[in-house]
């Protein structure tokens, strides 16, 4: 059982570390993103070893950073925001199970009016915000679980937010309300087995740049789809 943190906690270990001398493996470095080079962000070149040496430091368990990676999906919907800006310019965005922040980063740059990047992980929550400073745009960090509800914006972006199928029971019937509810919404998923058989419309496909940790291949094909 993880004690919780706060997120004031979060970005204060996230401050630190930044501005903390050394390199390695298990230091986090602000560093381009391969897909998207236009948005840089704090990451581990090792987050396994970062989360072990921070977990020994903090003296408890702390939840996996999923955050200090950059992921295939992300980075095909930042990607993809960038290209299009037609799609945020103006527009109300929401960033679900944000991560790092990289697709709200983009729609930031892409011209959104409003940006919010959500997601439960107190580390996530502090990794936006430091991460949306680096690239000077304003995005507001949200720690809530929003999954039982219904999104007040005008998109939903999704980023490899599908990839055990206890989180796709959930956030799929999410995305659909959402969609339902007349909000767009765009999905960007590599193909981790969670997707439904039908209800998505194919909008673009991208070779991207592997970056995960334990993954062979260096490019995956990933998918951005919108709920039909």
């Amino acid at each position: 059982m993880l004690a919780p943190v706060s997120t004031t906690t979060a970005l204060a270990d996230l401050e630190q570390e930044i501005a903390a001398p050394g390199v390695g493996p298990d230091r986090l470095r602000l560093v381009g993103t391969p897909f998207v080079p236009e948005v840089r962000l704090h990451l581990a070149e090792d987050a396994i070893l970062w989360w072990a040496r921070m977990e020994a430091a903090a003296g408890r368990s702390l939840p996996p950073p999923y955050w200090a990676s950059v992921w295939a999906g992300g980075q095909a919907l930042a990607r993809h925001l960038l290209d299009h800006p037609d799609l945020v310019a103006g527009r109300r965005v929401l960033d679900l199970a944000a991560g790092s922040g990289l697709v709200a980063i983009a729609a930031a740059l892409a011209g959104a009016d409003e940006v919010v990047a959500n997601d439960v992980d107190p580390y996530a929550v502090a990794a936006v915000t430091v991460n949306a400073r680096a690239n000077r745009v304003r995005v507001t960090a949200d720690g809530d679980d929003l999954l039982d509800g219904v999104a007040g914006v005008d998109l939903v972006v999704a980023g490899d937010a599908l990839y055990d199928a206890g989180l796709a029971a959930r956030v799929l019937p999410y995305l659909r309300r959402c969609a339902e509810r007349g909000v767009e919404v765009l999905v960007g998923d590599p193909d981790r087995g969670h997707l439904p058989p039908d209800g998505l419309d194919l909008v673009a496909s991208y070779p991207v740049p592997t970056t995960e940790p334990s993954v062979d291949s260096p490019v995956r094909r990933v998918q951005v789809l919108r709920p039909r």
